[in-house]
């Protein structure tokens, strides 16, 4: 079975599956008064709809195999990690045919808000240290009813990440 290798997540390396911004440690120019420092516009995705912010929770598995991928055609999907470090795994669009064999999986630290953009291939974030992942998704309402395709990998094309 093909492995994965987690690497550490970098603007160029995750630039080809959209973007993301540390909030814990917010950086460039500041709108500051003199209680605060407000850092706009950091990370953007309009998608026209209601925005919908969903928890999810990850039990962390014995072996990290994946034998399911999803993706939504018309929306970027975020997700901000909580409680943990998270690894989430990310292949490159393609016309509704998993690309397994072009999957990365990324180290994201707690507290940075990833946007995939749209039709990038992924699942659930898993833990990277705790027993459970607490994480926020945002996407518009009802995306996982109306935009949201999961495909079953065959035997060959599962993988299994590694840290």
């Amino acid at each position: 079975m093909r492995k994965i290798k987690v690497e550490a997540l970098t603007k160029e390396a995750f630039a080809p599956f959209g973007a993301y911004y540390n909030m814990e440690a917010p950086d460039g120019y500041p709108l500051s008064g003199e209680l605060h420092r407000f850092f706009p516009d950091r990370l953007t995705a309009y998608e026209g709809h209601n925005v919908a912010f969903s928890p999810i929770l990850v039990k962390r598995p014995e072996e990290m195999k994946i034998t399911q991928v999803e993706y939504h055609t018309t929306t970027a999907e975020i997700i901000l990690p909580l409680n943990d470090d998270m690894i989430l795994h990310v292949a490159p669009p393609s016309a509704g045919k998993p690309l397994p064999e072009l999957t990365r999986a990324f180290l994201v630290p707690k507290h940075t808000l990833v946007k995939m953009n749209a039709c990038v291939w992924h699942l659930a974030p898993l833990p990277a240290n705790a027993p459970e992942l607490d994480a926020m998704i945002v996407l518009p309402e009802c995306t996982y009813m109306n935009d949201c395709t999961v495909v079953d990998l065959t035997a060959d094309e599962q993988f299994v990440i590694e840290k």
